[in-house]
């Protein structure tokens, strides 16, 4: 197996996590949700219990070193030696024991729901890429008249880019581990971060930088709604990737020694500070130009292209470098999506990486188009649930499946793994902060999950506040 180096290892999985979850995804929630009461939410789950999951779901593809299904089987079997125990070719471990445990990793079918809407995105940067860093608006007007053209009415355009983005994913994946993802990352991340600390230090010279700073931190308990609550969490996951296999998948390519915490704990700072970065850039931007916060999906289209313009004529190069980060930033990602189900069909049906690449990113391609047609103006294609197919598949991934799976990797490490033999695999660990962590996998992750949940069909926070009044 080509393992990652351990400086690979982590910029895989802050490239999984980064990506359009913290450009994209954060500013636009932040913006649906009221700005500070969900970004005050969003950072103390992330905190409290980001890196506790994100660790959690490290240890268990690290030591079973297999598929997202096969996981669970392979630590149980595991679980059953003694804790100091050699561990050599796990696969060699007797499965048939523990072959039905493999109906605990079905959450991994999210990755692939969320790549085909994720490249759609992916699609409108690389459509923003080639024509619109060229002609960028001048105003709120023009930007909304661009984004409504490439997201509701260019069929051709969107399917293109669209085919173009699962194109590039496929042709890296295929490459495998070492030479496909861990070459991209090294090269990518460090661009991103630079360009984007270029256009902070220009959105802090801006009058309108102290307005979106407020948005963003002036807590408004008023603000807190169930919806702020789950989508806050919903935000935890889809960031940092967790519950759909990805970061299982990249674990197990790290080296058996890898400090999980050390690495879990970048990835979760780096990611914060990101999507903190994005938001007040782009909150900014929309305040400099008379925009709206609450403006969805489109806010990264409409705002920063507006920016660039106002740059003069060096606007359509940084356009270019920044969409091309962005695109980058966002591969890194859509990577990560597509290797857990092509390591379950190379493992469990006996395909090549090719193939198993290939097979998967057809049927992606198929949920993909059909994405694009619903979202299409002319095609006046039904709601599903007062939603387009896009939102449908967003609210499933993120607020239900990848919770549902991270619980279920919290149940499973928390309580089916023994204690003793979690401690003998993190000695990096010092003996209170082990303690701390067990107590958050066991309890506090899985209660705040639990409660999230429920918060969806119950109005747990007005029943709190009734009881306050």
């Amino acid at each position: 197996m080509n393992n990652f180096s351990k400086i690979g290892f982590v910029l895989a999985t802050l490239g999984s996590s980064i990506g359009l979850g913290h450009i994209w995804r954060f500013p636009y929630m932040a913006g649906e949700n009221g700005g500070g009461a969900f970004v005050i939410f969003y950072l103390i789950l992330a905190i409290l219990i980001g890196a506790s999951m994100l660790m959690a779901e490290m240890l268990l593809g690290n030591k079973a070193r297999s598929n997202p299904l096969d996981n669970f089987t392979i630590l149980n079997n595991l679980n059953k030696l003694l804790p100091n125990t050699p561990i050599q070719d796990h696969n060699t471990t007797d499965s048939k024991s523990g072959s039905s445990l493999m109906w605990l990793g079905f959450s991994t079918i999210a990755a692939p729901l969320i790549l085909s809407f994720y490249a759609v995105v992916m699609g409108w940067i690389m459509y923003y890429l080639f024509y619109v860093s060229f002609h960028l608006p001048t105003n709120i007007n023009e930007a909304d008249v661009i984004f409504n053209e490439i997201t509701s009415h260019s069929l051709l355009w969107q399917s293109v880019c669209f085919f173009g983005v699962i194109a590039i994913t496929g042709i890296i994946v295929g490459f495998g581990v070492k030479r496909g993802i861990e070459s991209l990352n090294l090269i990518l991340m460090p661009l991103l971060f630079i360009i984007f600390v270029g256009l902070l230090v220009y959105a802090m010279n801006l009058p309108e930088f102290s307005n979106a700073w407020a948005f963003m931190f002036h807590f408004e308990p008023s603000n807190i709604t169930t919806k702020t609550i789950i989508e806050s969490l919903g935000q935890v996951f889809f960031s940092l990737s967790l519950g759909v296999g990805a970061i299982a998948v990249y674990a197990a390519s790290a080296k058996q020694n890898e400090n999980l915490f050390q690495s879990s704990v970048w990835v979760v700072v780096s990611g914060i500070v990101v999507s903190l970065v994005a938001g007040l850039m782009i909150f900014t931007f929309i305040y400099h130009f008379k925009g709206v916060p609450s403006d969805g999906v489109g806010l990264l289209f409409k705002s920063l292209p507006l920016a660039f313009n106002a740059l003069g004529s060096s606007g359509a190069i940084i356009s270019m470098f920044f969409f091309v980060a962005v695109l980058f930033a966002g591969i890194t990602s859509t990577v990560s999506m597509l290797e857990p189900g092509v390591s379950i069909l190379r493992d469990k049906c006996g395909f090549s990486q090719i193939k198993a690449t290939f097979v998967l990113s057809l049927a992606i391609l198929v949920l993909g188009f059909l994405v694009i047609l619903w979202a299409n103006a002319e095609m006046e294609l039904p709601l599903i649930f007062g939603q387009s197919l896009f939102g449908v598949l967003d609210s499933i991934t993120s607020s239900f499946l990848m919770p549902i799976g991270m619980l279920i990797i919290l149940t499973f490490v928390g309580w089916k793994i023994r204690a003793n033999h979690l401690r003998a695999w993190t000695p990096y660990l010092p003996q209170w902060l082990f303690v701390m962590w067990l107590w958050i996998l066991r309890i506090v992750a899985p209660a705040i999950i639990l409660i999230v949940l429920a918060s969806k069909y119950f109005d747990i926070v007005g029943f709190i506040n009734s009881l306050l009044a």
